[in-house]
């Protein structure tokens, strides 16, 4: 990378005020491996009581 003199005053001011950009981050550094639990059990199963509280309509939540 050559430093080029900067003669317009906002790029000076850019350049004092930011520098430069930081080192990349590779993709392997970004992601974590977890193994998943098993699924399933009373948590998962359907209740059909308890259905009604999860059952949006945008109708019915405008009043329509």
């Amino acid at each position: 990378m050559n430093k080029e003199l900067m003669t317009d005053p906002a790029a000076s001011a850019r350049h004092a005020r930011y520098g430069t950009l930081p080192e990349r981050i590779r993709f392997e550094d970004m992601t974590e491996e977890v193994e998943a639990g098993h699924g399933g059990g009373a948590a998962a199963s359907y209740n059909l009581e308890g259905s009604w509280k999860y059952y949006s309509c945008l109708a019915l939540d405008l009043g329509l």
